[in-house]
This record gives C-alpha cells, sequence and structure tokens, in this order.
C-alpha cells in the first residue's frame, strides 16, 4: 500500500507534541510492514539548521494562494525507509517557532495548497492520504470541491490529535486561500458558529477519521467532552475511530537505555531499578529511606491537572512520600512546584524545564507516576512509565482509561496501576494512599512491575489497527 502523510510536524526533524511521534512512529512501522510512505511536512528554518540527512532539490514552482503569487521550493530525503518531502518558503516558515504566529491560518493554507500541488507536479502516487490536526484539514475539501480527478482513486482519512484546536477562521477565509465557492460554508459543511474551521472540513470530508484512543471517540461524541464536535462527529459516527497510540520500544527500553545507571527487564528489575531509585535520588540531593517515590513528567498546564498536585504533596509527605517533578509551563505552577520544595526539602525535587536524561531516570527510577489530567486524548507518559515498571496512577478519561487497568485488590493478574474518576484532589490523595499501602506488600508490588512492563503498547499493535481502518474503505 501507498501511504503519504501530510502534518505540521514530524519526528525526527521537528516535535512540539505526540502528532510528531504518531507520524513517524506509524511511518517507520509501514515500512517494517513493506509498505511504501511519504511524509511531507513544512521545511520550518529549524529543520534547515540542524538537518542531518542529505537532501534533494527537487525544483521550485510558483502557485495562486487566492490573490496573490507565491514560490513553492521542495526538497527531499529518506530517513529509515521513509521519503520525507520539505515543503519550503521562508516568508512562512523561516520563523523563531513553529506555532503561534498571527498568520498561522495563511501559513498553513499555503501549506495545504502547496502540498496539493506537490502531489501531482511530483507524481507523488498515493492509496491513502492521512491528514493531522486542522493545519491541514482544508486538503480534502478543496480537492474534491474542485473535482480534482488526479485525486479520483484516493482515500483520505483524518487524524484529530488535538480537538481544541479547530482551525477557526472568518468567511472570507475560504476565498483569501483555497479559492473555493462559499457554497460548503453556507450549506453548514465548514461551518461552525458563524465561523469556517478547518478540522470541521477534514471531519466532513475524509473518507474515514480517526482519534488517538477508543476512550476519547466516545468523549468526542458526547455535548460535555467533544469542545463542540459531536454534531459534525455524530454525523460521521460510522466512519469515526478511535485508536490507541503507541510508544517506540526502542527509545523507551529500560533493557537498553543509556540514561539509566542501571538497566533492567521485566525478569530482573528489582535490584537495577532500585539502583535507578538511589541515582534519581541522588540527583535531586534527596536521601534514600525506602519510601515511595512518586514521579511527574509534564508540562504544567490546567489539561494536566496540576492544580490536584499540591494537596497531594502536603498530605502525602506526612506518610514520609518523596516526589520529583519535571516540567514548564504555567508560570503559576511552576512556582507553586518551587513553593513545594521550599516547604519539604527533604521530600520534593524539582526540575523546571526539560531535560532527557532526567526524565528517563524519573521514569525508572520512580515507583509511582502521576498523570491526574483534567482530559487527555491518548498520553504517552502512562505507557512509558508501565514499560520502565513504574506504576501509573492516572484520572480515568481518554487514553489514560484504555492504557491502564487500575488494581482494585483482587485483579492481581492484569492490574498495572491505579486510577481514579472524579477530577478533584480527595480523589488523587485517596487513590494515592492506596498505592502508597500497596507498596508495602512486595509479592503484590513485583506483580504489578511485571504486568506493567509487559503490556504491549507497540506501534505494531497501533499500525495494524489503521491499516485495517485504510482497508475498510469502500473502493
Amino acid at each position: 500500500m501507498k501511504i503519504t502523510f501530510i502534518a505540521s510536524e514530524a519526528n525526527p526533524f521537528v516535535k512540539t507534541g505526540g502528532l510528531a511521534d504518531v507520524v513517524y512512529s506509524l511511518g517507520e512501522q509501514y515500512v517494517l510492514d513493506k509498505h511504501e510512505v511519504n511524509i511531507i511536512i513544512p521545511f520550518y528554518s529549524k529543520i534547515k539548521n540542524s538537518i542531518f540527512i542529505n537532501l534533494d532539490y527537487l525544483g521550485s514552482f510558483r502557485m495562486m494562494l487566492g490573490w496573490k503569487e507565491v514560490e513553492v521550493k521542495l526538497c527531499s530525503g529518506k530517513y529509515h525507509g521513509i521519503t520525507y518531502y520539505f515543503v519550503e518558503n521562508d516568508t512562512y516558515f523561516a520563523r523563531g517557532q513553529i506555532y503561534g504566529e498571527g498568520d498561522d491560518g495563511e501559513r498553513f493554507a499555503f501549506f495545504t495548497m502547496a502540498c496539493i500541488e506537490v502531489i501531482k507536479r511530483y507524481s507523488i502516487k498515493s492509496d491513502i492520504i492521512h491528514l493531522h490536526d486542522w493545519q491541514v484539514g482544508m486538503f480534502p475539501c478543496v480537492v474534491k470541491e474542485n473535482n480534482d480527478q488526479y485525486f479520483k482513486k484516493t482515500k483520505f482519512v483524518y487524524t484529530i490529535h488535538n480537538p481544541a484546536f479547530q482551525g477557526i477562521y472568518g468567511i472570507d477565509f475560504i476565498s483569501s486561500y483555497y479559492g473555493i465557492s462559499r457554497e460548503c460554508f453556507d450549506n453548514g459543511t465548514i461551518e461552525m458558529f458563524g465561523q469556517v474551521s478547518t478540522l470541521k472540513a477534514g471531519i466532513m470530508y475524509c473518507d474515514k477519521i480517526t482519534t488517538v484512543s477508543p476512550t476519547h471517540r466516545e468523549e468526542l461524541l458526547t455535548r460535555e467532552g467533544s469542545m463542540n464536535l459531536d454534531f459534525a462527529l455524530s454525523i460521521r459516527r460510522d466512519d469515526f475511530v478511535g485508536i490507541l497510540n503507541g510508544i517506540d520500544n526502542q527509545e523507551f527500553s529500560p533493557e537498553h537505555d543509556k540514561h539509566l545507571v542501571a538497566t533492567y527487564n521485566s525478569s530482573n528489575f528489582y535490584d537495577n531499578k532500585m539502583l535507578d531509585k538511589e541515582a534519581l535520588l541522588s540527583r535531586f540531593g534527596l536521601k534514600n529511606l525506602g519510601l515511595p517515590v512518586f514521579g511527574l513528567v509534564s508540562r504544567l498546564t490546567w489539561q494536566k491537572g496540576i492544580d490536584l498536585i499540591y494537596p497531594l504533596v502536603r498530605t502525602l509527605v506526612h506518610r514520609g512520600c518523596v516526589f520529583i517533578f519535571l516540567g514548564s509551563g504555567e508560570y503559576g505552577h511552576e512556582q507553586g512546584f518551587e513553593q513545594l520544595r521550599r516547604e519539604f526539602p527533604n521530600n520534593v525535587g524539582i526540575y523546571i524545564g526539560y531535560n532527557d536524561d532526567i526524565a528517563h531516570l524519573i521514569y525508572a527510577g520512580s515507583d509511582f507516576f502521576l498523570m491526574p489530567s483534567l482530559f487527555e486524548p491518548c498520553g504517552l507518559s502512562q505507557m512509558i512509565s508501565e514499560a520502565y515498571g513504574t506504576l501509573p496512577i492516572v484520572r480515568l478519561t481518554g487514553g489514560l482509561r484504555d492504557s491502564v487497568i487500575c488494581y482494585d485488590g483482587k485483579n492481581i493478574d492484569e492490574a498495572n496501576g491505579f486510577g481514579f474518576s472524579e477530577n478533584n484532589s480527595d480523589e488523587l490523595i485517596k487513590v494515592c494512599n492506596w498505592a502508597f499501602d500497596n507498596y508495602w506488600n512486595l509479592p503484590i508490588r513485583k506483580k504489578l512491575i511485571k504486568n506493567a512492563m509487559e503490556t504491549d503498547n507497540s506501534w505494531k499493535k497501533s499500525a495494524d489497527k489503521y491499516i485495517e481502518v485504510y482497508k475498510s474503505i469502500k473502493k
């Protein structure tokens, strides 16, 4: 099968979040499964300045973007069997950041329209074009509204990674950049509250829609959890699938991780995991008294449930628990964590920012991993912590519900973590106390760790389900 991904970011060249992981990891797995894979992304200056593969300059052309003529340059290179195409225009992509510019709508309209032309001009044949998030949601709308015969045999799949970003712009956006009539807006197909939504366009025009976990699919079909997408998604319900993301088992392998003091697997984890715990505590100047360590690696934002952490720490330090946090984000939470360290210097270690060495050590050296997210479409950290035998403690939302089997005192043969449902600190404290109690029962703790480490969170599992979606599209 010939598969082309179109996205605003992809590993290993540019990453701001999980989107980049999904695009690359799925592509890499498809190559292993003998599919032909292309990935098309913008040629940001960040990529140019750090490119590490040989690129071929394929040429340039000019095209109309609404009322103005713009230049498109194209480079290409191979990485791990994937053919990457880099769409270049310095006016749009030679910026200091990937997103957050005042003209993001125009920038990604350019990218979308350039991708249509690139595929046709350079004969990039595809059975499936797999589009990702709002930035490229207008692609199938433009193709189908213009009855573009080049794509008549091509099928489109659209993945919603973050429904909070919906590509909302004024009505003039259609004619200014996409050159199509207003009919698809006037009939409600891409209209949302009087404006254009490129995310909705992807939902309405693609052959199949996916999101990043089965539970998140169900949440998006409800009024409360849909972020106003429930009506559009309910129309496409039969074509809407939830597929849980995976993790890179090579990058996140406690048996081969060079960041660790001691490596281990599911058969010999106990002693070596304790050595990593010792190293983690030493890194933060904390003593190892044999007490449970609760770790966190996260963006410090409201979405991640950080507000629930403060009362948890102030309650459980009195039982001797240790907390080690790594992350950055909202200033108030960065300062809040600093305050916790000042209050409890013997029980709290923090690192504001990101450090890969420390992150891996937290995954390996902690006993429990905190993810009290308000919402989490998929989440990867809970899967990483499972791989390292650090038992996740999660709020049961989105992909967290799908990837963690909570220990209830009876399901010891399958449980791999702990969980709570209600978004409040009392529930989090309650489940952490339950985890603390079980910490002291070594046979139970060892069995839960082994279960966690043997959980299959591979991309192979996810890729097979995506291929089933591709094949299900009627010819």
